[in-house]
């Protein structure tokens, strides 16, 4: 493997620092156009010839999902795509927030829409590729850390298909408390979901509404620090007060939630070992 994923390490279900700046990079390519993203994955070791575009158009900003799945003959990537800041203003304003019944808990409405739209072209990529055993890595940024979530979990509790881990940056909670916690119990250690600073994206959806974060949150500092200690995020959750009313008018500012700056903040934390 070349570029991000030179040190990349397939056969793992731990944390490995070059394993996240590898999907961190994914998930940021997966804001390109098809034919860049087919030739980026093939200059990194994938299989060009084994590589599908996820692509539902709509007008609703909820379902006009895209994403990728790269493969080769050790590892498959599956990416989403999300939301920059200057749209995310869009899709936190015209999102539904309601609550779905799932195989365990509930989880967002719009989520589970949206990857629907693309789910059966998912697992048809799966079920062509997925010849060799190969490990199995979902990544996104935003609206698509979302998407990636609840795929890792359509994937484990409705498909019963192994996935060796979940890497999201910048992501909204994304169902409540039952589905977090059957999520944290089948899952929980091989997922790394990272926050940076203020990203005030990863405050929503309120908990007043009933939704809840799973997995093990990692945390950028405002010097781009970083930690797997609660105490930073918990921080976050006392100083900076996210209600219904950023629903209703998110931030103009959100430069915290770029994928860019979390590349940047990870390729700062190689050497970072989880405690």
């Amino acid at each position: 493997m070349n570029g991000p994923f030179a040190s990349f390490n397939p056969n793992t279900t731990r944390w490995v620092p070059a394993n996240a700046l590898a999907l961190a990079n994914a998930a940021l390519l997966a804001y390109s156009d098809a034919a860049p993203i087919q030739q980026q994955v093939g200059a990194w070791g994938f299989d060009p010839n084994r590589f599908v575009f996820l692509e539902s158009k709509s007008d609703h900003p909820m379902l006009d999902t895209q994403g990728f799945v790269a493969c080769s003959d050790d590892a498959i990537v599956i990416s989403f795509r999300g939301t920059q800041p200057d749209s995310a203003k869009d899709w936190l304003t015209d999102m539904d927030v309601i609550l779905r019944p799932f195989i365990a808990g509930r989880i967002h409405l719009g989520f589970y829409d949206a990857l629907d739209a693309v789910w059966d072209d998912l697992l048809a990529a799966l079920d062509k590729y997925r010849t060799n055993a190969q490990s199995l890595w979902v990544t996104g940024h935003s609206l698509g850390a979302a998407l990636a979530c609840v795929c890792v979990a359509r994937l484990l509790l409705e498909e019963r298909r192994p996935v060796n881990n979940l890497y999201t940056f910048g992501q909204p909670r994304t169902g409540d408390v039952d589905f977090a916690n059957r999520f944290d119990a089948e899952f929980g250690d091989k997922t790394f979901r990272f926050v940076n600073d203020c990203d005030i994206v990863t405050r929503l959806y309120p908990r007043v509404l009933g939704f809840s974060h799973a997995d093990q949150m990692m945390f950028f500092d405002d010097k781009a620090v970083l930690h797997d200690d609660d105490h930073f995020w918990n921080k976050f959750l006392m100083e900076v007060e996210v209600g219904l009313d950023v629903l209703r008018d998110p931030p103009d500012t959100i430069k915290e939630h770029s994928m860019d700056l979390y590349v940047a903040n990870m390729a700062k934390n190689l050497s970072f070992a989880v405690t």
